[in-house]
């Protein structure tokens, strides 16, 4: 063949891509509908305000602090892993919440748990990159955090609405695990 076509994505941005794209739905299936789950803890629209501030700010600082460390990281793929395992725990203690302050603290640790592996995630993707194709690459990996928020709000009502909400947060507690054991099973070489 006279041309071959050069692939847009390397083996080892496919592998980030697909792991984050797991988080990252297992993230909006709650969303729409999380109002809803605030309220049957006992909980109103300011309560739901609050908890999503929480997790902001949380995440926020978090991130100002992972960033620093992020470039100095030797292994940064343990570092995804590890806040991939924080946001799985965090699901898995939404089945537990039975007060809002509860829901205060898991949602402080979520957003923790996402600060951490953030700047490592980017720092990774960042280093895979064919700085030929930097737009194209971040761009699909842009618009792939609104097609996960589409999947992840049509799976996640689904499921609330036909097993109720502690098979919701099972189910995004193991799409974390998930992400979390296969970048765990993939080569230090290729991460």
């Amino acid at each position: 063949m006279f041309f071959r076509k050069k692939k847009l994505f390397n083996h080892s941005l496919k592998i980030l891509v697909g792991t984050n794209a797991l988080i990252l739905i297992a993230g909006a299936m709650l969303g729409p509908i999380y109002a809803l789950f605030v309220e049957e803890i006992g909980g109103d629209l300011m309560d739901a305000s609050l908890a999503g501030a929480i997790f902001a700010l949380a995440a926020g600082i978090t991130t100002l602090i992972s960033g620093r460390f992020a470039d100095k990281l030797k292994n940064p793929k343990m570092v995804v892993i590890v806040g991939y395992v924080i946001m799985m725990i965090g699901f898995l203690l939404l089945t537990t919440v039975n007060s809002v302050w509860f829901l205060f603290v898991v949602q402080a640790m979520i957003g923790f748990g996402e600060a951490i592996y953030s700047p490592a995630f980017d720092a990774l993707y960042s280093k895979h990159i064919d700085h030929h194709k930097e737009g194209r690459q971040w761009s699909y990996w842009e618009s792939m955090n609104y097609f996960t928020a589409v999947i992840g709000a049509v799976v996640g009502g689904l499921l609330a609405s036909t097993f109720g909400f502690a098979v919701l947060f099972v189910a995004m507690a193991s799409i974390s695990a998930l992400s979390a054991l296969y970048l765990l099973t993939i080569p230090k070489k290729l991460l």
